[in-house]
């Protein structure tokens, strides 16, 4: 059934026993099929720099700014209202993870050295709320504090103070023998260690990690500066979006019970069953969807996993549809 190369990827391997024993989401492999035959025809491009967000950055700083928006990327939702950080920079209001980056992109403007290790070791609560001013009070600036207070002294230490080095030291693909970019992310960062318990199960989620080198891969694929060697064995980016998108084309189903937690506003647990479940089958639906994308394209327009992650993001990443809430810095 899974013909292609990328179900031997430690991540979907992780995710397939939750998958076959979730009693909470389930995946319709009919409605898969139903989405591919109209989704395979459109252009399915890569993400671009959003329009008013574009900036200056030479290739350095460009890797640095993804990999500290990366590593703060995650909830924007208020947990108490479900309102979402929302920012203006050039004449637009930016509304979640775009707030994030036209808030860090004003600073970059007004000389905060945040691409610097060193800043990030020393950044304080109370300096991120003047950096982040929106709508709403960032939530969890808390632990984004202590996030940029861990990573900064790394890279200080070993690899002054910049992302860009630390990219360069690593091998160009995402496995190579523990010198791959996710082995060495998560292993040197802990804040990517994205790795959940399913009764007893290790599930490898990486979200974050594996969205960074996307982002990487995607900003610098015109340029040559940077590319992912092996972007065929990248899944989807588990998140509070690409669920819901998921879960309106009726690719997956939730249980009663669950449907009436999120459209309540109800937190479901981190590490819970329904949680890792949502996820996991988040990344097992957009597999199966790509692959049977890839089916109805030409051999030599296929697709990779995350082109349609992007697809259904950029399309719902706005939506009023309800999405679940977990309060977690790993989505």
């Amino acid at each position: 059934m899974h013909e292609s190369a990328f179900w031997s990827t430690p991540v979907l391997r992780s995710v397939v026993p939750v998958v076959e024993a979730s009693r909470h989401v389930r995946t319709d492999l009919a409605e898969v099929e139903r989405v591919a035959g109209w989704l395979a025809y459109e252009p399915l491009g890569w993400p671009e720099a959003a329009s008013g967000l574009d900036a200056p950055l030479d290739p350095d700083a460009t890797t640095d700014l993804i990999l500290l928006t990366s590593s703060l990327n995650f909830a924007f939702s208020d947990f108490a209202t479900g309102v979402k950080f929302e920012a203006d920079r050039a004449g637009r209001r930016w509304s979640d993870s775009d707030a994030m980056v036209a808030c860090l992109l004003d600073a970059i403007d007004a000389g905060v050295p945040v691409l610097d290790g060193d800043w990030m070791a020393r950044a304080t609560v109370a300096e991120l709320e003047r950096v982040f001013a929106g709508n709403i009070r960032m939530p969890m600036l808390e632990e984004r504090a202590a996030i940029l207070n861990a990573v900064g002294p790394v890279l200080v230490d070993r690899y002054g103070g910049r992302w860009s080095t630390w990219l360069r030291s690593c091998a160009p693909a995402m496995y190579a023998d523990g010198d791959g970019l996710l082995e060495r992310l998560p292993a040197e960062f802990p804040r990517f260690r994205d790795v959940s318990a399913y009764h007893g199960h290790e599930v490898r989620i990486f979200k974050l990690g594996q969205l960074a080198l996307w982002q990487l891969h995607a900003a610098h694929r015109a340029s040559g500066d940077f590319a992912v060697a092996d972007l065929h064995s990248m899944t989807a980016f588990a998140d509070y979006i690409v669920p819901v998108a998921l879960r309106l084309m009726r690719i997956t189903e939730y249980s009663d019970a669950l449907e009436l937690r999120i459209g309540a506003g109800v937190e479901i647990a981190r590490d819970s069953d329904e949680e890792v479940e949502i996820r996991a089958h988040t990344l097992y639906a957009t597999a199966l969807l790509t692959e049977a994308v890839n089916r109805r394209r030409p051999a030599d327009d296929g697709v990779v996993i995350p082109r349609i992650d992007y697809r259904l993001w950029k399309t719902y990443h706005a939506t009023t549809w309800p999405h679940h809430l977990t309060r977690t810095t790993m989505y």
